[in-house]
């Protein structure tokens, strides 16, 4: 552990004592008979400097539900110079997102995301403006449409195929397990890199699944982790992510990426490409030259491609394999669930030999599971952070421009004054149920709601569908070394990252049932 000599000691002490009389002395302006009339959410007490962060812990959207059960669905947080509103239930999440959605519909700009995304030229981090509506619509139109996804209906089915032999070859060779995490990542990896990339993952930069899980987590750690510039002043900040390292990990991350993009914009450039079929580069760049020009469009370049990239690589592939993960552990854990999806499945598929995307659209269990999974394991329980843009109330609290907004999605899929036994992994309970993922059902969000609403739910869930559909079609699971379901760890990751993975990887033993 580092030791902070006396010299250093005195040094910030004495930087510290003007910052805090200064902030003392702007409480007491704030103090205004204005303020005292309005109507704050309640606060937990906050310390000096550093406000509320103490007590984020490892796994914020956990301590934000211990604070909501104590101080309400609605508070008020200091995450160091930040005001943020933390909401913790349905009606609060219905006010964020639909009656005030056009109030708050924006993003905090940050040095972190800001670097990450070309300077908010992307659609998942970028504040709302004129440019980032135009980003939107062409990725929703060119990238996520029905036609397009099912454009790439080949490529899942190769990539998953390739899933299935890999782990047929391996079961009949050894009855040592699968690093099942692993395997998941490369697939959803594979998939995306084909089709958003056109180059497979064994001939980039990231060679496995292991390789990109890294390079994700690390990406994922600095944007959820804590960076001094975003919380504390500026000067502040800047000392303390350099005694940290955080920005030094930051410049290698991002220097990394820019290096791994930017190549596969020159390969897509080069005169005389083969293409395997016209990929997510290919359409911005056929945009890019289109808009060249064009009175009102989007201004888009090179940077905006990468920025693009950059939402894709780290929204497409992290949260699909984490959800494909926790869906397995669950049917593992629960044979009585595990039984009843294969049964399904190889009821609807027989004898023919193959899984195909249109059989996934009958298999009703299946996509029970995988509601049941994204209710008690959303990937990012944390919505991704909204800032308002002005005045407006939250369940009748006032909320000021520039306040940061957090919606714990963790908190209200495990409301149990929504869901009966909230903790209890029970596929059953959408029976007859018309709740989906679409984000007009408030105490189930998965993908967000309102403007800012993930706009790759169609290319997601098809993804876990067709995945899992071959994973229960083709193989018996059970885990290795005879241990009990009951043993088998489901603590959460306590990595402070926008997703949250099981703390283990999960190794299961897979027994081929069918030949092919």
């Amino acid at each position: 552990m580092a030791t902070m000599t006396p010299q250093i000691f005195w040094l910030l002490l004495l930087l510290l004592i003007p910052l805090l009389l200064l902030l003392k002395k702007k409480q007491h302006v704030n103090k205004t008979p204005q303020n005292k009339q309005k109507h704050l959410p309640p606060s937990p007490p906050k310390l000096p400097l550093i406000g509320n962060l103490h007590q984020l812990g490892s796994a914020p959207h956990r301590s934000l539900l211990q604070l909501s059960q104590k101080y309400g669905p609605v508070m008020l947080l200091h995450l160091g110079r930040i005001p943020t509103v933390v909401v913790s239930s349905a009606e609060a999440a219905k006010d964020v997102f639909k009656t005030n959605d056009l109030h708050c519909c924006s993003r905090p700009t940050y040095a972190g995301s800001r670097r990450l995304t070309y300077n908010y030229l992307d659609v998942a981090f970028s504040p709302y403006s004129d440019y980032w509506r135009e980003i939107r619509k062409i990725c929703v139109v060119e990238f996520f449409s029905v036609k397009r996804v099912q454009s790439y209906r080949s490529i899942r089915e190769e990539e998953v195929a390739k899933m299935v032999k890999s782990i047929s070859d391996h079961s009949s060779s050894s009855v040592a397990p699968v690093d099942v995490s692993e395997m998941l990542f490369a697939l959803v990896a594979s998939i995306l890199f084909r089709v958003g990339f056109g180059t497979s993952l064994q001939s980039s930069n990231y060679k496995s699944g292991k390789a990109i899980h890294k390079i994700i987590h690390d990406m994922e750690t600095m944007l959820g982790g804590m960076s001094g510039a975003e919380y504390f002043p500026a000067w502040i900040g800047w000392i303390t992510d350099r005694v940290t390292g955080v920005q030094k990990k930051f410049d290698r991350i991002t220097s990394e990426l820019d290096v791994f993009f930017q190549q596969l914009v020159d390969d897509h450039l080069t005169p005389g490409r083969k293409q395997e079929h016209e990929d997510i580069i290919d359409v911005l760049l056929r945009t890019l030259k289109e808009q060249t020009g064009v009175v009102g469009a989007a201004q888009l370049g090179h940077a905006s491609v990468k920025a693009v990239l950059m939402d894709l690589f780290l929204g497409g592939i992290d949260t699909g394999a984490i959800t494909m993960w926790w869906a397995m552990a669950e049917i593992v854990k629960n044979p009585r669930v595990m039984k009843k999806a294969q049964q399904e499945v190889r009821n609807c598929i027989g004898n023919k030999g193959l899984v195909s995307e249109s059989d996934t659209e009958q298999l009703e269990y299946l996509k029970k599971i995988i509601k049941e999974t994204l209710r008690l394991h959303p990937p990012a329980p944390m919505i991704l952070p909204r800032e308002a843009m002005s005045h407006f109330k939250i369940q009748g609290y006032d909320v000021d421009p520039k306040t940061l907004i957090l919606v714990n999605e963790g908190a209200i899929a495990r409301d149990p004054k929504i869901w009966n036994d909230p903790e209890e992994f029970f596929p059953e309970r959408f029976d007859g149920s018309s709740v989906d993922f679409k984000g007009q059902h408030y105490e189930y969000l998965p993908f967000g709601a309102g403007r800012r609403m993930c706009p790759g739910i169609y290319m997601a869930t098809t993804t876990l569908q067709f995945g899992l559909a071959n994973l229960l079609y083709w193989f018996d699971w059970k885990l290795p070394n005879g241990m009990k379901v009951e043993d088998l760890d489901m603590e959460e990751s306590a990595d402070a990252s926008l997703t949250v993975p099981m703390k283990n990887h999960l190794l299961l033993v897979p027994q081929k049932l069918y030949q092919n």
